[in-house]
């Protein structure tokens, strides 16, 4: 269909139903080629405007807001929702979801709508998953080009044949432009917002130009609504070998999630959001959402090349010629680049699925080099540690943080759940018995000692234990059992040296170590409390790690 015809379509393409009566255009579901065309239209200013880069990609500034804005994430309380989704509690480590009242989200609404009227509007339609069975029809509203070509690139895009009957099962009024000045009379931190409701089955965006609010967005609804169906919902990378075998990879941002799931000799299902129900693993997206901070070829050669036309980049420095400083941090260490899976070679076909994981590697980045390079879990210890969610930041990562600092995510993805975490877990442990899943804990940080004293673990490392574990041949290793966390080590993994198999032989002085491991075993004590008086939670605290 020409441009020309998908703005006729405008007299067909009914808003009513969102609040929106009037507009002065509508571009609807324009492809790759016509966004381009609109996103670098030389008349644009500010974050609007995208500028063509060497490679073809398009760049884009999302202004003061260069991620997410956690704190302003907003669910409508009502009868629907009252007693199922997971409030906040004002807590660091619990949860983000603030309750807003009905008059404060009919304010939000009623300003989005208005920003949105009488506008040149870009209309997208797209699914959220990719089990025809469960997944979620999407609608975008937004005035800006760039959005749209975001959401293209992110979500599932339908055939000629769906477009023709597709009906909106949820929603987005993204109004970036708009803001909720009177915030303080609605009980709101800010003027900006993603706010949700999920009777209506409606985002409202407003103050941020940050596109992965989108994303992320529609991410946390799925995290409602599979669940609720025995479905699991899982903030997690997915890959599949050549004889059909899948492996799902969790961990917190600096983990290595991204590259340790990025293998030449298996094909990815997807990089960062999946589902798991009774035929195996499906992917929620059509493209990956990758960080771009210190890219480079070498590194990261599928992520580098995908970045061509139809690629988006986010906030990254950009000289006169085009061409990238992917070093910089001028704007953010939060660097994005949004591309359709089509970009990556090695990616399952025809349909980002794969069946029932055969191993789960659970990622954590250990500051305090206590935890071992690998470690193989029992169902109640993996069902543990996915609610713990542990990673730590290092010295200097943050203001004021000058030695390593624990940071625990419930499922290694806190911020995008709906439902009270052991909820997830209970899950994941139910189809972890029926389908005889193995799981592992990987620490791909510190090793002989914290950050500052020890060294990091060597990637390659890392690679040989992964290669190890889908290969089988750790499975003939013997273990033995590590103090405090009960945690089974294999004494040797092919191709790795054994000598740094056991945390504790690294470091020169012993009751330092044992020290350390005792001081982070108290905090995944108190992480765990909030757990502890939920009865879905009780058997998982059975296997906390035990200080001497």
């Amino acid at each position: 269909m020409t441009e020309k015809g998908l703005v006729r379509k405008k007299m067909s393409l009914n808003l009513d139903y969102a609040g929106i009566k009037k507009f002065k255009e509508l571009f609807y579901n324009l492809s790759y080629e016509e966004l381009f065309r609109h996103e670098t239209d030389p008349s644009l200013e500010g974050y609007e405007r995208g500028v063509v880069t060497e490679s073809g990609a398009v760049a884009v500034d999302t202004g003061r807001f260069t991620g997410r804005s956690p704190q302003d994430k907003y669910i409508v309380e009502d009868e629907t929702t009252k007693d199922n989704v997971w409030w906040a509690d004002g807590q660091s480590s619990g949860s983000d979801n603030k309750r807003l009242s009905k008059e404060a989200w009919e304010h939000l609404k009623s300003i989005s709508v208005k920003q949105l009227t009488g506008k040149k509007l870009y209309v997208m339609d797209g699914f959220c998953g990719a089990n025809p069975d469960t997944r979620l029809s999407v609608r975008l509203v937004t005035e800006v080009a760039w959005m749209a070509h975001f959401f293209k690139n992110m979500f599932i895009l339908p055939t000629d044949k769906e477009l023709k009957d597709f009906k909106p099962d949820w929603t987005i009024l993204n109004a970036c432009k708009t803001a909720c000045l009177d915030f303080k009379r609605y009980g709101m931190r800010s003027e900006t917002f993603a706010a949700f409701n999920i009777t209506q089955r409606m985002t409202v965006i407003g103050g941020t130009w940050y596109g992965g609010e989108i994303k992320k967005g529609i991410f946390s609804i799925m995290n409602y609504f599979l669940p609720l169906k025995g479905i699991g919902s899982l903030h997690c990378s997915a890959n599949m070998g050549k004889k059909g075998d899948t492996a799902l990879f969790f961990g917190l941002s600096g983990t290595g999630k991204t590259t340790l799931s990025t293998d030449p000799h298996r094909l990815l299902i997807g990089d960062d959001e999946h589902g798991w129900d009774d035929d195996g693993v499906f992917n929620f997206e059509g493209g990956c959402y990758a960080k771009c901070i210190g890219l480079t070829e070498e590194r990261e050669p599928d992520i580098y090349r995908a970045i061509q036309r139809d690629a988006l980049l986010e906030n990254v420095v950009i000289d006169p010629s085009g061409k990238v400083d992917y070093a910089s941090k001028k704007k953010t260490e939060n660097t994005r680049v949004s591309y359709p899976l089509r970009h990556i070679q090695n990616i399952v076909k025809p349909v980002s699925k794969g069946g029932h994981p055969n191993h789960i590697i659970f990622l954590t980045c250990d500051a305090y080099g206590v935890l071992p390079p690998v470690s193989k879990l029992t169902v109640e210890q993996a069902m543990y540690h996915f609610l713990s969610g542990y990673t730590a930041k290092v010295a200097g990562t943050e203001l004021g943080v000058t030695e390593p600092k624990a940071t625990f995510s419930a499922c290694f993805g806190k911020a995008f759940l709906l439902l009270n975490p052991s909820r997830y877990a209970y899950i994941l442990g139910e189809k972890l018995k029926k389908h005889h899943s193995k799981v592992y804990l990987l620490n791909t940080g510190w090793i002989g000692g914290k950050y500052g004293v020890g060294q990091r673990m060597p990637l390659m490392a890392n690679r040989r234990i992964i290669d190890a574990i889908f290969n089988g041949s750790i499975e003939k290793s013997s273990f033995e059992t590590m103090p405090i966390f009960d945690l089974a080590i294999p004494k040797s993994v092919e191709g790795v040296d054994s000598k740094i198999l056991n945390p504790r032989d690294l470091w020169t002085n012993k009751e330092d170590y044992d020290a350390t491991a005792g001081k982070l075993a108290g905090m995944f004590k108190e992480n765990f409390k909030r757990f502890s008086n939920i009865e879905k939670g009780q058997p998982f605290a059975a296997v906390t790690p035990q200080i001497q």
